[in-house]
Formats: structure tokens, C-alpha cells, sequence
């Protein structure tokens, strides 16, 4: 058994537009695989973003009602100083009133 080789001969023109084929149609696997690695990316990061934004309203709410409470803390002394004030201020008078009646 013998093997005969054969010849085929193929156009230069007819080489380059397969490789080109191939070239064009690699470009557009990579083209689609880095648009589709950028969507996801930007998925990601927005999914993240989410995330960020709302443990930032979570911590400043958190801030806010604790100013509050130290706000409404620092009102009720104000309001016991003032009555302690007024406490003083009355134990003076009965203070200086026995005084005058010790005399």
C-alpha cells in the first residue's frame, strides 16, 4: 500500500480572508467576554455602593437618635438645675428668716 500525496493549492487572497475570518471572529469572543466581564464588574461595584450607602444611613441614624437622647439628657438637667436653683434660692430665705428670728 502505497500513499500518494496530493497537492492542493489554495489563493494567497483565499489564505488571508480565512485567517481574517478567524482574527475578526476572536476579536469579537474577546470584545464580548471584556463586555461581559464589565458588567459584571460594574454589578459588583454597584451592588457594593448599595451596601456602603446603607450601613452610612443605618450609622447616621443611629448618630442621630443617640444626639437626640444626649440633647433631651442635657434638657432635663438644665431643667433639675433650675429647680435645684429654686430649691436653694427658697432654703436661703428660710435660712436668713431663722437668722433674723435668732437675733
Amino acid at each position: 500500500m502505497t500513499q500518494t500525496s496530493e497537492t492542493v493549492t489554495y489563493s494567497l487572497e483565499s489564505v488571508l480572508t480565512r485567517i481574517e475570518s478567524k482574527i475578526d471572529s476572536l476579536q469579537r469572543d474577546v470584545n464580548q467576554k471584556i463586555d461581559s466581564l464589565q458588567r459584571d464588574v460594574n454589578q459588583k461595584f454597584d451592588s457594593l455602593q448599595r451596601d456602603v450607602d446603607q450601613k452610612i444611613d443605618n450609622l447616621q441614624r443611629d448618630m442621630d437618635q443617640k444626639f437626640d437622647s444626649l440633647q433631651k439628657d442635657v434638657n432635663d438637667l438644665k431643667v433639675e438645675v433650675t429647680e435645684i436653683k429654686g430649691d436653694i434660692k427658697t432654703l436661703d430665705q428660710k435660712v436668713e428668716t431663722m437668722d433674723k428670728r435668732l437675733e
